[in-house]
């Protein structure tokens, strides 16, 4: 509207009468204009800069035609074919610079402004939920594919997963347990079964068949929580939740043994109205992405690079040492939850400002176990 007003102010030699002779019409045009926009970005139209275009233009247009009509009726016009051909002739007269100013703002100002309130809006809720689940009478069977299959205490096991538990009670977080699966050997790993971005949950669809009985109890899980929407990634597509490494509004996902091509499109499809970003990442060296990088809050990626395809995929990348440090669960923006299993990592990371608690899981690091792997946070 200020556009248009300055344009009319400076071809009529800069006389301060147009503005009052036009300032009730572009006012009405821009707030028809702004209602137009406000519904069709909301549904998408931002999505792509073809689709700005496109809508930034038809609101332009629309806006535009129903304002002029509106000011002619007000003026004592009566409606005629006079009248018909003065408003559509308008939108490249008397309208035109307020339609470019619509669809150069669309292009260039709407996608960030929406991506601004998607970003800063705050929660609907003060969530803090944790997914877990049992580990199951038969641990010692569970799937183990890049290192050597070693003995499982399941006694130890089940006192590792209690303290693991207890430490995230202790941290302020509610767990929710699964069902148990005494007969689903990895049903321990809950993450790898849904991935949670803010209200949306995404039931994954397990690489290993023999995991993919192990989601329909999380299913129930997450539809016991209020305020959540469920998707969920289908076959022939799969994809394991230890692909899924969350960086603010860039989603990474491992293209592994576990997690397929069909897998990471279908998740971008669910995601892109969310505006997230999927990149997708190379994994042959490891398990899963997640075993062998994770994000500190700050968005630093962590990692082993002899376990990584490529690592220069990721804009800030911290190497480190020890295999058990590249994972760390974020317990709060200042607190980490790391395996003690890698003393010199967290003492780097403590360096770093963060508060690190540590706990055992070395049961669970012999099955390619680790503190992400063991728990979904749904905040």
């Amino acid at each position: 509207m200020l556009v248009s007003l300055l344009a009319f102010f400076i071809g009529s030699g800069q006389s301060p009468q147009v503005l009052g002779q036009v300032f009730g019409h572009f006012a009405l045009a821009a707030f028809i204009a702004w209602v137009l926009l406000s519904v069709t970005n909301a549904v998408g139209a931002t999505r792509a800069w073809y689709l700005t275009l496109i809508t930034g233009f038809a609101s332009g247009c629309l806006a535009a035609l129903l304002a002029t009509f509106a000011s002619a009726s007000a003026a004592g016009n009566p409606f005629s074919g006079a009248i018909l051909l003065f408003v559509v002739g308008s939108l490249v007269s008397l309208n035109l610079i307020f339609i470019i100013a619509i669809v150069v703002g669309e292009i260039l100002l709407a996608p960030r402004v929406l991506r601004g309130i998607l970003e800063y809006a705050p929660p609907a809720a003060d969530r803090r939920l944790a997914l877990v689940r049992i580990p199951a009478s038969n641990l010692d069977e569970a799937l183990v594919t890049h290192r050597e299959r070693q003995p499982v205490d399941l006694a130890l096991a089940d006192q590792q997963w209690d303290n693991y538990c207890a430490a995230l009670v202790a941290e302020g977080w509610e767990t929710i347990e699964v069902d148990a699966a005494p007969e689903l050997a990895d049903s321990v790993f809950v993450e790898d079964t849904v991935v949670m971005f803010g209200d949306l949950a995404v039931l994954a669809s397990p690489g290993a068949e023999s995991r993919r009985p192990e989601v329909e109890a999380v299913e129930r899980a997450v539809r016991s929580v209020p305020g959540l929407t469920v998707a969920r990634i289908a076959l022939p597509g799969t994809l394991d939740g230890g692909d899924v490494l969350k960086v603010g509004s860039t989603v990474y996902v491992g293209a592994s043994e576990r997690t397929n091509a069909e897998g990471i499109r279908q998740l971008r499809a669910l995601l892109t109205p969310h505006r997230y970003t999927v990149v997708a990442v190379p994994i042959t060296k490891a398990l899963h992405l997640k075993s062998a990088a994770t994000a500190l809050p700050d968005g630093t990626i962590i990692g082993d690079p002899a376990l990584l395809d490529v690592a220069s995929l990721f804009p800030r990348f911290l190497p480190v040492t020890e295999p058990e440090g590249v994972a760390v669960l974020e317990l709060s923006r200042r607190s980490l939850l790391m395996s003690s299993s890698a003393p010199e990592t967290a003492a780097m990371i403590a360096s770093l400002g963060y508060r690190v608690v540590t706990i055992d899981i070395g049961e669970f690091e012999k099955l390619e176990g680790c503190v992400t792997c063991l728990s979904v946070q749904v905040r």
